[in-house]
């Protein structure tokens, strides 16, 4: 016992020490404020997440027949604000919706903080509710991709051009462009070759339209035909030759895409059901069932109806004394009636085999006077050239799309058959 207390008191200095030391360094004022601080932040983080938290948006799809009064009702904005906006909205250009436009409603809580009007992708209207209306217009300039192809055509055009890697909808544009003067159908042969440049336009890494056109050149047989883009006079785009010609004609080559001529303008065949020598003055298209029919020019109707071994028929009257005629058709387009007015490439009707025919197909004929013309070596007048003035420009731009053209072919796998 007493060996304990004295090995105590020896102690004793040393843990006082060590007491005062404690006392010394530890601050209660100190780790108060950092407490606090912590608090402070953790309750800062966790109302900034409650606040994105709480942020709502709901989307809506413009259907036909809807207007923007309805839809601002059905999402809750009030009739003022409704009112504020419309009356900012002078242009009309935000009331102005149509089906396929998207609307986005974004809320904060309980109060509606923005909408935004998105009409496509490249032109979007945002409205800032809260403090005030404001009304944004925001349009995006796309970018411009421009694409090279060529093709080797073996059995058809059009399959020549998916083999080139060229979208469907530039191989029609190509093949509409050309049409004044080639009959895809009738025309084309084996080793035919094309080139073409062509732009598409781009927003945020998505294309917004179909490419457009630039320079294309068809080598069909022998000849060379050239179609260069340039400003048109009534249309954003026309299409012109070399020498500034405009490629747009009176009349279509043919009435029918992508399909193949079965029979030929023939005045003495040998007629198929009839089976005796009945004069042929035409041109037959055999395509699928329901394949649709063009106008191939601008004109009235003057008879559409069933015309004996004709079948379902259409007879278009247009200018300069011509007709066209289309027979056998499956069914007509619903809004034709006699002396309704024809657009050129307008759908008229749809293939059949309506009247003496042995399966579906066109009988397509063109007429001058009383006189009936083979439709494929017929001469169509074309619209009228370039104003003079305007050659110098176009003569520039068409050097600039050769050149482009020639550059990008010069590293083609196809380059060795244009040489």
């Amino acid at each position: 016992m007493i060996l304990f207390k004295r090995s105590w008191i020896k102690t004793l200095p040393y843990g006082l020490l060590a007491l005062f030391t404690v006392l010394v360094v530890y601050d209660p004022s100190l780790d108060a404020r950092q407490l606090e601080n912590n608090q402070v932040s953790q309750i800062a983080e966790i109302s900034t997440q409650g606040l994105a938290n709480n942020q709502m948006k709901e989307l809506h799809i413009v259907k036909s027949g809807e207007n923007l009064s309805v839809i601002f009702e059905k999402y809750r904005v009030s009739l003022n604000t409704t009112y504020q906006i419309f009356r900012k909205d002078k242009s009309g250009e935000v009331k102005n919706i149509q089906p396929g436009n998207r609307l986005e409603f974004i809320s904060i809580g309980p109060e509606l903080q923005l909408i935004r009007i998105i009409k496509s992708p490249i032109l979007e209207f945002q409205i800032l509710i809260l403090p005030n209306i404001e009304i944004t217009k925001i349009e995006k300039t796309p970018e411009q991709i421009i694409s090279f192809r060529s093709g080797i055509i073996q059995s058809s055009f059009y399959l020549a051009g998916l083999k080139a890697d060229i979208p469907e909808s530039v191989i029609m544009d190509l093949a509409y462009i050309f049409g004044w003067d080639i009959d895809f159908v009738f025309d084309i042969r084996a080793n035919d070759k094309f080139r073409i440049l062509y732009e598409t336009p781009f927003v945020d890494g998505i294309k917004v339209e179909n490419g457009s056109i630039l320079f294309a050149e068809f080598f069909n047989g022998d000849k060379k035909y050239s179609a260069i883009r340039f400003k048109g006079k009534n249309k954003l785009w026309d299409y012109f030759d070399e020498e500034g010609n405009s490629l747009e004609k009176a009349f279509l080559r043919a009435p029918l895409d992508f399909a193949y001529v079965s029979s030929h303008f023939n005045p003495n065949r040998r007629h198929p059901i009839l089976n005796k020598i009945r004069a042929h003055n035409g041109v037959d298209y055999a395509a699928k069932r329901n394949t649709p029919i063009r106008a191939t020019g601008e004109g009235v109707i003057e008879s559409v109806g069933w015309k004996g071994g004709y079948g379902r028929t259409v007879v278009i009257r247009h200018g300069g004394d011509i007709s066209t005629l289309y027979a056998h058709l499956e069914k007509y387009q619903p809004s034709l009636v006699k002396g309704s007015k024809i657009k050129q490439g307008q759908t008229i009707g749809y293939v059949g085999d309506s009247g003496l025919a042995t399966a579906p197909h066109l009988h397509y004929e063109f007429k001058i006077g009383d006189k009936r013309s083979d439709p494929l070596k017929v001469f169509l007048p074309s619209a009228l050239p370039l104003n003079k003035s305007l050659l110098p420009t176009f003569q520039t731009l068409k050097s600039e799309y050769t050149k482009k053209s020639d550059n990008f072919l010069s590293r083609d796998p196809n380059a060795k058959f244009f040489e």
